[in-house]
C-alpha cells in the first residue's frame, strides 16, 4: 500500500478526496493535516510515502512545507494539488522538490495516476499545467510580473496578502524582523506597488490568491 498524507485547510476538499483514494486497493490515507505545521508534525510520527498537499494555505502555505517536508525525509514524494494554474506556482513547487503538480479540476483517475507515478521515483505534471508550462517556455516571455520573484519573495507575499503581520511572518519563517521588512519592500519596487492593499489587489488580478468573498 501506498501511505499518503493529505494536507489542504479545507476539510471538504480533504473528505473528497479521501473518499477517491479510499476507493483504491493500492493507495491509503495514512493522516490528515489542515496546515503546512500540522503537515509537518504528522510526517514525522506516520511516515507517509507520499504527500498530497494544497499551495495556498494559512501559515507557511505548501511551498514552504515543500522545502521542511523534503528536510525531514528527502525521499518523501509531494504532489502539489491546487487551484492555481498560471506561473510561477508551478516553476517554483517544482525546483522546491515536489515531484507531482495536480489542479483541482483533474478527473479522479489522474490523481491515482500521479500517485502511482511519482511512488515510483518519476514525475506527474497534470497535462493542462505541462501545456502552459511548454507555451510559457516556447513564447520565451513572461506576462505575469509574479515570474520575478524568489521562492522566498512568494512565500513573504503570501502571507502578507493573507494579512499576517511583520512580527507574524518573523516567527512563522525564521527570519529577523528586519529580513522580513527588506522582503516587502522589495516585492513593492519589483512589482510596482507601494503599500500591502496594492499588492493584495494585483496578486488577486494575476490568480495568485483568491478573491475574498
Amino acid at each position: 500500500m501506498i501511505k499518503v498524507l493529505l494536507v489542504d485547510d479545507h476539510q471538504l476538499v480533504r473528505a473528497g478526496i479521501r473518499r477517491i483514494l479510499d476507493e483504491s486497493e493500492d493507495v491509503e490515507v495514512c493522516a490528515e493535516a489542515g496546515s503546512g505545521e500540522e503537515a509537518l508534525s504528522l510526517v514525522r510520527w506516520t511516515r507517509p510515502e507520499v504527500v498530497l498537499m494544497d499551495v495556498n494555505m494559512p501559515g507557511i502555505g505548501g511551498l514552504e512545507a515543500t522545502r521542511k517536508l523534503l528536510r525531514i525525509d528527502e525521499n518523501l514524494k509531494i504532489i502539489a494539488l491546487t487551484v492555481h494554474m498560471e506561473e510561477p506556482y508551478p516553476s517554483l513547487l517544482l525546483e522546491a522538490g515536489a515531484m507531482g503538480y495536480l489542479t483541482k479540476g483533474c478527473c479522479e483517475q489522474e490523481i491515482l495516476t500521479a500517485i502511482r507515478t511519482v511512488y515510483k521515483g518519476e514525475r506527474y505534471i497534470g497535462s493542462d499545467i505541462a501545456r502552459l508550462l511548454a507555451l510559457s517556455g516556447l513564447s520565451g516571455k513572461s506576462r505575469n510580473p509574479f515570474d520575478r520573484l524568489s521562492q522566498r519573495e512568494i512565500q513573504v507575499m503570501m502571507m502578507i496578502t493573507q494579512g499576517h503581520k511583520v512580527q507574524e511572518i518573523s516567527d512563522i519563517l525564521c527570519l529577523s524582523p528586519k529580513t522580513v521588512s527588506t522582503y516587502r519592500y522589495r516585492l513593492y519596487e519589483k512589482l510596482g506597488v507601494s503599500n500591502d492593499v496594492e499588492l493584495t489587489h494585483l496578486a488577486i488580478r494575476h490568480a495568485m490568491i483568491s478573491s475574498p468573498q
